[in-house]
């Protein structure tokens, strides 16, 4: 499926998907960070509707899906790699979560492309490390499609050319995918007793509602 389309926003409904993982483990001194919860409020309204969550498209959000596809072409020019497209990858064993790299390289590896503002971009190339928040999308991404490594690809044709993109090559670390899967697990089941107390709630046999 084409990712963007009804079909790939249909397969993705009320399900984890990769870019999200971080907002799952993300934590603070105190536990689990806002941002989970938020996370799951976003999926369970997803099931009980059967409407998509629809955020709010920023200019820089905008910019980066356009520049996308600008990406992978600078990439298969500076690597030689050829970059085949690909929908939403369902987990292979956790049902309710899957993935939708940027692309498919050769027989194990795949791409993530970002395409930040100036700053982060230049950021990101002295640091010579993508960002941790991506490193966990990538490693997820792995999860569901086995495949061994990611190239992340930071891309900015706005300045000069020998400046533009940025590769760095992160391989499968399946100690890593062991724990998120743990992670995804425990928030699945945890998004589970919510909509099973719910319906406990709405199914209260004998009881006086006052209308």
């Amino acid at each position: 499926m084409e990712q963007r389309s009804d079909e790939w926003f249909a397969a993705r409904l009320g399900r984890v998907t990769a870019s999200r993982v971080a907002d799952i483990i993300a934590k603070t001194k105190s536990g689990y960070s806002s941002s989970r919860d938020n996370y799951m409020n976003e999926l369970l309204c997803e099931r009980l509707t059967g409407k998509r969550t629809i955020l709010f498209a920023t200019a820089a959000m905008a910019w980066g899906t356009n520049t996308e596809p600008m990406a992978a072409l600078a990439y298969e020019a500076k690597t030689g790699n050829l970059v085949e497209g690909v929908g939403f990858v369902p987990h292979p064993t956790i049902e309710a979560a899957g993935a939708s790299p940027d692309g498919l390289v050769d027989h194990d590896g795949l791409i993530e492309i970002k395409c930040p503002n100036t700053s982060t971009h230049l950021d990101t190339v002295l640091a010579s490390v993508p960002p941790a928040k991506y490193v966990t999308q990538m490693q997820w991404q792995m999860a569901c499609t086995g495949r061994q490594w990611c190239d992340f690809i930071s891309y900015d044709p706005r300045l000069p050319e020998k400046m533009q993109i940025f590769i760095q090559r992160v391989q499968r670390d399946d100690a890593m995918i062991a724990n998120l899967e743990k992670e995804v697990n425990l928030f699945l089941k945890e998004m589970g007793d919510k909509i099973a107390l719910l319906d406990a709630a709405f199914n209260v046999e004998g009881e006086d509602d006052g209308i």
